[in-house]
């Protein structure tokens, strides 16, 4: 991407384009601000020194003095020259007095508003000398006979200078201060613009399948916190698409093994290969492959539909011990190869209203389970009780058992246990994730009890009649 077309370089610009103005915004306030303050202060000096002649003409004034003029003109030259100032005294007819040598006159319109007001102090715009501004103090004063308004001038050459050396200050201050933001920004933009470089090429990748390289998250806590969350997003699919072909390769191996056997078992019926002697028997595996082969299938759309949210069980009234037994059955072969003693099958009558093929599957699922974790020679149990209306079903198995980690994790999708790896690898790990759910649309629960090392039991805990709470849920 050129750095130009970039969301941050854009941002960068418009951001110093308004730190710029705000540096000159400010700075004409600052320099504004100060000029005025040490104007006032300048103002202030001239008037100090107006007052200060004036109070000590005053306190040296003597009727008969004949050297009073030669005091009040001496320390008028004396005021001038440490001051930088021009001392003038004037009559009440504004004709100058001191010094003598000034034939002038007091402007008729500054003595007025000199009179009206007993004192002026400013800065005036009009000049002196036709060529600058200048800083004014008049004042009324009454010493008998001599003088009656006091008028000093001030110079504007150091508010000038002051001027230009605080506007000079602060531009190298700003323009240094500019400087270092703009650098600190650009250096942190050019990792953003990085950032966002590589976060487009590694996306393109992700659309393309390959998640072979990550996010990097050396960055700042805002886009460090984008880069992992997309790297686990990134993990989590490429997770959810090796689980996904292990699935594929997994339905694929589930489909085609009892679609092999019952080929083989009619293909040997039809040639001959197989006496009528034995049709009787292979017709009963071919029976139980079918049968297995649709209970696959059925999962494999309930999970459709369980996702769709359009599972809608068919409540009948079912015996849930014939179905046990029926479901055994279909695992009879399997049960004789492993030498299993099996327990409680012969309970008494345990009735309910639920979906039978929805609950078939979830008893198949467990009995599945069982005989193929089932010890050598081991046990299958299976227990029906009812308790406070809730009909509830057992299947334990011993054998290895489950761990603690395990135990918490078995109901979820595509979950296989470390020990389940090496003794299933056609599962698909769906079979107690789709039969929780069936339990749930019955509004019941299905639980797993496990000591490691000694049995794996698992309980289907469901109401005698799961369409009264389905109504008592709707009324609340």
């Amino acid at each position: 991407m050129n750095i130009n077309d970039s969301n941050y370089y854009r941002l960068f610009r418009y951001t110093m384009i308004i730190i710029l103005l705000v540096v000159i915004i400010v700075g004409i306030l600052i320099i504004s601000i100060c000029s005025k303050l040490y104007e006032s202060s300048k103002l202030k000096d001239l008037k100090n020194v107006g007052n200060f002649y004036i109070s000590c003409i005053s306190a040296e004034y003597e009727p008969d003095r004949n050297d009073y003029r030669e005091y009040c003109d001496n320390l008028r030259k004396l005021l001038m020259d440490n001051h930088d100032v021009k001392i003038f005294l004037y009559n009440y007819d504004g004709k100058c007095i001191l010094p003598e040598q000034d034939k002038s006159k007091l402007d008729e319109s500054t003595r007025l508003r000199i009179a009206h007001n007993t004192e002026v102090l400013e800065l005036c715009s009009s000049s002196l000398s036709n060529s600058k501004p200048y800083l004014f103090f008049g004042r009324q004063f009454s010493i008998e006979h001599i003088g009656s308004y006091l008028v000093v001038y001030g110079g504007t050459d150091n508010i000038d200078n002051f001027t230009i050396k605080i506007t000079l200050a602060y531009i190298v201050l700003a323009l240094t201060s500019f400087l270092i933001c703009f650098l600190l920004m650009k250096s942190k933009i050019r990792r953003n613009i990085e950032f966002e470089n590589d976060f487009l090429r590694i996306i393109e990748k992700y659309t393309k399948g390959d998640f072979s390289e990550k996010l990097s998250t050396d960055l700042s806590p805002n886009l460090q916190h984008i880069s992992e969350r997309v790297n686990t997003l990134a993990s989590n699919f490429e997770k959810s698409e090796e689980i996904s072909k292990t699935f594929i390769a997994n339905v694929s191996h589930e489909l085609r093994t009892p679609m092999t056997t019952i080929g083989g078992f009619v293909d040997g019926i039809l040639d001959g290969t197989i006496k009528k002697s034995k049709q009787q028997e292979y017709l009963i595996l071919v029976s139980q492959e079918i049968q297995r082969l649709r209970i696959l299938i059925t999962s494999m759309l309930n999970m459709s539909r369980f996702e769709s949210g359009t599972m809608s069980p068919n409540f009948q009234e079912t015996n849930l011990t014939d179905l046990v037994i029926k479901v055994v059955l279909m695992f009879e072969k399997k049960i004789e190869d492993k030498h299993l003693e099996i327990e409680e099958l012969d309970s008494s009558r345990l009735t309910a209203i639920v979906d039978p093929d929805l609950i078939q599957q979830v008893v198949y699922n467990l009995v599945e389970n069982a005989v193929k974790f089932v010890n050598e020679g081991g046990t299958l149990s299976f227990s029906f009780d009812k308790k406070d209306d809730i009909c509830i079903i057992g299947v334990r198995n011993t054998g290895e058992g489950l761990k603690n980690s395990e135990i918490q994790q078995v109901f979820n999708r595509f979950y296989k246990t470390d020990s389940s790896r090496g003794k299933d690898k056609t599962g698909l790990g769906l079979g107690l994730s789709i039969s929780r759910k069936i339990v749930h649309l019955h509004n019941g629960h299905i639980v797993v009890k496990s000591v490691y090392g000694e049995y794996t039991e698992f309980q289907i805990q469901i109401p005698e009649n799961p369409t009264l709470a389905n109504r008592d849920k709707k009324e609340k």
